[in-house]
This record gives structure tokens, sequence and C-alpha cells, in this order.
């Protein structure tokens, strides 16, 4: 991540996240490549190329894949921003307090959002950026993504169908698969493109526009907290349009983090409090209420960071989200 200073770099911790799984990353992907418009989907088939079937859903696991050989060790801790709150009573995001190192999914979504852009940086830089976007945009979904308690979930031991498990792996993997083995076939090109079908033309269609809806995308993040409503296409294409010739201005803007990905986060950490968290002890959550009251969440929001990703590379190479 070249616009990162070495002085982040030493503040890494040894924490390891594992994503949604393959699968939901996957299904985030291949949602996404459903509403690219005809720039976007240019750039992503021929940046991506056989080596990714010119798919974002191949390589939706390419950031996790790569995160544990040396070369790209310096990245896992991209993957997630530790929430320092209080599930499941009290739930919060802040930037300055969870991201002050400068060193987590916030500042790597801005980042690669400046790079994939960038015509100036190789074919495999630029590949590597949208990559990084692919899987990060679905990372942020996660609740337990972004949240540091019991180190995301990891040091909670839970059971599922049986067999023992920790509480992230069950949002990660865990009630995935279970839930495409009943529903889906086992297959998570069913299962995207169901959801793809929900937002065309079913009960998420009327819920895309407040997808796309968020306080702003391209300009920092503000630590007081006040807001201004802006919409992802406003705020890229104001970020397009400014001419920024000055390297340095680049390097400083790549590792702000920007407001849109914040909300998302605040969005995603919320579910920490409200069904994340509020597990029943000795009660194996694959077979109980948790989990069929946690199914509606995992969907909506493999769904809504899927349209998010597409809109978020259509407003970048096409101008505007070309979404209803």
């Amino acid at each position: 991540m070249k616009a990162l200073s070495v002085a982040a770099l030493t503040l890494l911790s040894v924490r390891q996240a594992y994503a949604w799984g393959a699968i939901g990353h996957e299904a985030v992907g291949f949602i996404a490549m459903e509403f690219l418009a005809p720039n976007a989907l240019s750039f992503v088939r021929s940046s991506l190329g056989s080596e990714f079937d010119q798919s974002l859903g191949t390589g939706a696991t390419w950031a996790d894949d790569v995160k544990s050989e040396a070369a790209f060790r310096w990245s896992a801790d991209l993957h997630f921003v530790d929430a320092e709150d209080n599930p499941p009573s009290s739930c919060s995001v802040s930037e300055s307090r969870d991201c002050g190192s400068g060193f987590c999914i916030l500042t790597a979504i801005a980042n690669y959002t400046t790079r994939v852009v960038q015509t100036s940086l190789s074919a495999t830089q630029r590949q590597q950026a949208l990559l990084f976007l692919d899987h990060f945009i679905g990372d942020i979904g996660q609740p337990l993504h972004v949240e540091a308690d019991a180190v995301g979930g990891n040091d909670i031991d839970v059971t599922c169908a049986g067999s023992r498990t920790n509480l992230h792996s069950l949002w990660d993997s865990g009630m995935i698969n279970r839930l495409l083995s009943a529903n889906y076939r086992n297959s998570v090109t069913v299962w995207a493109d169901a959801l793809v079908t929900r937002i065309q033309s079913g009960d998420f269609r009327s819920l895309t526009s407040s997808w796309l809806s968020c306080t702003s995308t391209t300009e920092p993040a503000r630590r007081d907290g006040f807001t201004t409503t802006r919409t992802i296409e406003d705020d890229l294409r104001g970020f397009l349009n400014r001419n920024v010739s000055d390297v340095s201005e680049i390097s400083s803007r790549a590792i702000t983090p920007l407001e849109c990905p914040l909300v998302w986060a605040r969005e995603s950490n919320a579910f920490d409090c409200s069904i994340v968290f509020s597990y029943p002890s000795f009660s194996d959550l694959c077979t109980s209420a948790y989990f069929t009251n946690s199914v509606p969440v995992i969907e909506e929001q493999i769904a809504k960071q899927g349209y998010r990703l597409a809109a978020w590379l259509n407003v970048l190479f096409d101008g505007s989200t070309h979404l209803p």
C-alpha cells in the first residue's frame, strides 16, 4: 500500500481477519458484476483478465489469499476496523478512536479508490487496487469486521450444527454454508443470482436508493461527528473532476478515511448490538432462532455491498452510478 507510511506499518497487530469467507466475498463480487456500467465493466474485465475469469466474483478472495504471503503480510490489518465499543449494550465506530493509526479498512478503501483510477500506475498496481476494493467493500459489511470486542468475536466459542467454532467464523462462513446447503444447492452463483433478483424486482428493490445514500464519500471523514447528506455519485464525481497534480496531495488524500465507508462501517457495527452479540449461551446457534434472525441480515449485507461495489466503480469509470 504505497501511500501509507512506514510508521503506520509498525502499528500492525497480530489479529487475523478472515472476512466473509470465500462464498460471501464471491457473492458480493458476482452481484456487483450484474450492475456495472459499460466503462466500469470494460475496466474490470481487462484488468482482471483470464487469471480471474474477468470477474469480481472470482477475484473477490484474492486479498485473503495473499495476506499470509511475505510480500502482502502488511495488508492483514486492512481488512477491519477495531471499534472500541461495548456490544451488545453500546455500539459505535469512531474514525479518530478506532483508526487512529491510519491503518485500517477505512483508510484502505480511500487509498485504493485513489489508486484504481491513477493512470500513472502500472496495470498490475491498478489491478491490485481493484482487487483490494472488491474485497474490502465486502469486508466492511461484515459486522465483526467493525468490532474489537473478543478480537472481533474470534475469542468467543460457539456451536454451529453440532460443530465447535467461534463467533467470527460463524458469521464469516458457518451460517452461510448452512444457508446455501438448505436453500441454494450449495452454489454461490445460485445464491448471488437470487439476491440479484431480489435487488432488481423483489424485496430489496425499495431499499436500493438508501443503500447508495450516505453522508460523504470522498471528502475526509469528519471527526466531530457532524456530517452533511451526500450521495456516492455527488461526491465521487467531485473527486474525479478535481485536478490533482501534486503527488504529495494524492498521498495525503489516500490515507484519509472517506465519509461513506465510515457510514457503512457504522451500519454494520450496529448489528453487533442488535443481533451478533445477543446470542443465547449453551445453544446451537445454527439450529436456533439466532440462525433464523441472522440470515436476513447476512443476505441484505451481502446484497447491499455488492450493489455498493458496482455503484462505486460505476461512478469512478462512468461518471454516475447508472443505477435506479
